[in-house]
């Protein structure tokens, strides 16, 4: 992990289960010649402005996220979706373009808000992203952009 993380009880992740992530998210699947791609899962919500500006590389790759979730959707039981919509994990390596020391601490801080809010036991991002609803997953992404402001990265 590069940045410093450590001044507000942050919990580290195993980086084995981002890598697990990035081969199944790399390449993106490609849909079958002439089939029309289904709708997303869930609908786009619409997107909430941000007032003040990302801060540092984490914070912005977790802004870049949400909002890439408010735009093209969000999505359960599947890295991407054949319409666009993304997990959560999916939406992070979306937003990083590649496995960043960034795209890894976001991913950590993202699930260490998610344990806050919902409990110890989520272990990884996508069982704790399958397992809420659209709300919940996005107090969460919102909880993690204002701490990683605050913590300046």
């Amino acid at each position: 992990m590069n940045t410093n993380t450590t001044v507000s009880g942050f919990t580290p992740v195993e980086h084995d289960l981002y890598a697990q992530a990035f081969r199944l998210l790399d390449p993106a699947p490609t849909p079958a010649p002439g089939a029309a791609a289904p709708p997303p899962a869930v609908a786009p919500a619409a997107p909430v402005l941000q007032t003040v500006l990302p801060t540092g590389a984490v914070e912005r790759t977790l802004a870049d996220g949400l909002r890439f979730l408010d735009t093209h959707g969000w999505v359960q039981r599947s890295l991407i979706h054949s319409g666009g919509a993304r997990c959560s994990i999916g939406a992070l390596r979306a937003a990083a373009g590649a496995r960043t020391p960034a795209y890894q601490d976001a991913g950590n801080l993202l699930l260490d808000e998610a344990r806050r809010q919902n409990g110890k036991q989520w272990t990884a991002l996508p069982s704790w992203n399958d397992s809420h609803t659209r709300g919940q997953v996005r107090s969460v992404w919102e909880a993690a952009i204002r701490r990683a402001h605050r913590m300046n990265i």
